[in-house]
């Protein structure tokens, strides 16, 4: 296997089909031991993260597999802590899209005259570039279409795309009285006809979730929906 690229929660290795292997880690992104899964930088590692972080992943991809979600999953070794992808093309040098259903975070941050913290917010889909350097800035649907990155018409299934998925995760932490307070997901094209699917995880590292009103671990989520 070569390895084409090492990521701060993940490495990826080029298979020789085509298709693509990655590698969880242990590590967590966050500042001085806390996680948070809008930092940019490792700031923990979480011992049996890389496998949490991988079954639950595994979980909800062929839930959103059964429900006609597209996606670039194929399968998952749980004791390898390893997933296998279809290869995607990403959007200019990748884009994170942040569903938020409660204003917590950089949205309270940014807009905290105008919201109270834990305030309900409708499926608000705000999207970054990933770009450590500049911190991810959020980038407009305009800007995204007159940069080249994404088009309107790219933008519009993007957008779909991620309510439909977060409110597939929201119903399944509801099931075990979890609330979900934003998640965040990443896309690519796949195949000649550059279908947009969900790429990369979804587990605890990527979400915001709670349990009367206490935010949930990595580890104690996946805990929590798999026992």
């Amino acid at each position: 296997m070569k390895l084409v690229y090492s990521g701060k929660t993940k490495d990826v290795y080029q298979l020789e089909d085509g298709n693509l292997l990655l590698k969880f880690k242990d590590d967590a992104t966050g500042e001085n031991g806390v996680f948070d899964p809008g930092a940019n930088t490792v700031g923990l590692t979480i011992e049996g993260a890389g496998r949490a972080g991988l079954r639950l992943t595994k979980y909800f991809f062929e839930i959103l597999h059964q429900k006609g979600i597209p996606t670039h999953y194929i399968d998952a070794d749980i004791e390898q802590a390893t997933m296998t992808v279809k290869p995607a093309t990403l959007f200019g040098k990748g884009l994170e899209i942040i569903c938020r259903l409660r204003a917590v975070g950089s949205f309270l941050r940014r807009y905290g005259d105008y919201v109270q913290e834990g305030q309900p917010l409708d499926y608000f889909v705000e999207v970054t570039l990933k770009d450590d350097a500049r911190q991810d800035p959020p980038i407009s649907e305009d800007a995204l279409d007159m940069l080249g990155i994404l088009s309107h018409e790219e933008y519009a299934v993007l957008k779909d795309l991620t309510r439909r998925i977060t409110a597939v995760i929201k119903e399944e932490l509801a099931k075990k009285g979890i609330e979900l307070y934003d998640i965040k997901l990443e896309f690519g094209r796949v195949g000649p006809d550059k279908q947009i699917v969900l790429i990369d995880e979804i587990s605890g590292g990527n979400m915001r979730a709670y349990k009367n009103g206490r935010h949930l671990q990595p580890l104690e989520l996946e805990k929590l929906m798999l026992e």
